[in-house]
């Protein structure tokens, strides 16, 4: 199946609307803040130890990877509510096309990756 252009590029947002992003690195406490994720919640979802979370210059890469990508899916997330707080509380909500799994679980049990591929599809839908 041949994909446009515009598709393509898609995968990430037209900007960082939820502001998760200082200079080239991603907020940990903006990210985590919307997120409603404590430090063993990111731990959980990173698979880190609960010691080796911290936001300084020793942050792990592992860790600063993956709150890159929950920005990516945040900020697509805003980019189509347009409201921080109706983000939030889609994050909340279970949804039932996800088993009933509230999208910011789905990101702390590691699943990321499944929640991407289904925003991706929902927007794509949406302007169709």
């Amino acid at each position: 199946m041949a994909h446009s252009q515009a598709e393509l590029f898609n995968s990430i947002p037209q900007s960082d609307h939820l502001g998760l992003f200082e200079a080239d690195h991603p907020s940990y406490e903006r990210i985590t803040e919307l997120l409603g994720y404590r430090r063993r919640d990111v731990a959980a979802a990173t698979g880190l130890q609960v010691g080796k979370i911290r936001h300084d210059v020793k942050m792990p890469v592992e860790l600063r990877e993956r709150l890159s990508e929950w920005a990516v899916i945040l900020n697509l997330i805003g980019e189509y509510f347009q409201d921080p707080q109706k983000v939030v509380l889609w994050l909340q909500t279970p949804n039932a096309l996800l088993g009933d799994i509230a999208p910011r679980d789905m990101i702390r049990i590691g699943r990321y990756k499944k929640l991407l591929k289904f925003v991706q599809t929902a927007l794509r839908d949406n302007e169709r």
